[in-house]
């Protein structure tokens, strides 16, 4: 249950962070961060990615992105 909390309160800070950056609503930048592969690494808890801070996790979007 703690990974779940923390998964959310992750993707919702990251959104966050993309809708600043990119000067968009929070509901598109939601959108582009559930087309990339953030959400994938988020559920899988052998990486330990639900552990790491909003900000590592935009920069593997950010680097994602770069290589979409």
């Amino acid at each position: 249950m703690e990974h779940i909390l923390a998964k959310t309160i992750i993707i919702t800070k990251v959104s966050e962070l993309i809708a600043d950056k990119y000067k968009i609503s929070i509901g598109e930048a939601r959108d582009r961060l559930y087309a990339s592969n953030i959400p994938a690494l988020l559920d899988d808890d052998e990486t330990g990615l639900y552990g790491e801070s909003p900000l590592y996790v935009f920069s593997l979007y950010e680097k994602y992105k770069k290589e979409k």
